[in-house]
């Protein structure tokens, strides 16, 4: 990428969106110039320039929660820059997996008429509890746990869909659907796949019918 075609502000700056790759939730907001915009796309980590400190600041340096570049893209009118990536933990100095966590609107003033938005507010519910992995929480044992903890998981709850299926059992089928769902989605985030893959895939094959 060509940074001279960056369109920099009077000092030098242009604001960057940070957004997870895999769960797409907008992660910060954050200002590079041109050295760290250089940085950023030779190490493929995020780089930003401090305007407090007046300095260059490599994310995750002290923390350790570095921000993986998958993609970093510009705006139609070439003063704004989107970096995709795949976060290591939190990206709020807070300790929390975004620094956009408080609304203007109540959810009342606000319904999500979209009967699949619970699909998205779980897979950036997976992705915040990877982030933060508080204390007590179950998706944070799967993850301590690791992959094959979550597979045996999968694999059991599979095995509670058909059993639930074979009985007849409405409601038993609904819970334990729920579950495979539910630890699916962790396995996904674990492995850095997004559900937007998995929906694509379903999307060509229908479309090459």
């Amino acid at each position: 990428m060509n940074t001279d075609m960056i369109q920099f502000d009077e000092k030098g700056l242009v604001p960057a969106i940070v957004q997870d790759v895999v769960s797409k939730e907008v992660l910060t907001l954050a200002y590079m110039n041109k050295e760290s915009l250089t940085k950023t796309l030779e190490t493929k980590e995020t780089w930003f320039y401090s305007r407090s400190r007046e300095e260059l600041w490599h994310k995750g340096e002290t923390s350790g929660n570095t921000q993986q570049v998958v993609d970093l893209r510009y705006d139609c009118d070439q003063d704004a820059v989107l970096v995709l990536v795949n976060p290591s933990g939190p990206a709020c100095h807070k300790g929390t997996y975004s620094c956009f966590n408080d609304s203007l609107l109540s959810e009342e003033a606000s319904p999500n008429a979209d009967r699949f938005a619970i699909l998205n507010t779980l897979e950036q519910t997976i992705a915040k509890r990877e982030a933060e992995l508080p204390d007590g929480a179950y998706t944070t044992y799967l993850f301590n746990e690791g992959v094959d903890k979550i597979l045996k998981k999968v694999g059991e709850e599979a095995s509670e869909v058909i059993i639930a299926a074979k009985n007849r059992n409405h409601q038993e089928l609904t819970w334990e659907s729920a579950d495979l769902l539910f630890h699916l989605m962790v396995l996904l985030r674990e492995q850095e796949c997004a559900l937007d893959d998995v929906l694509k895939v379903l999307n060509e094959r229908h479309a090459s019918k």
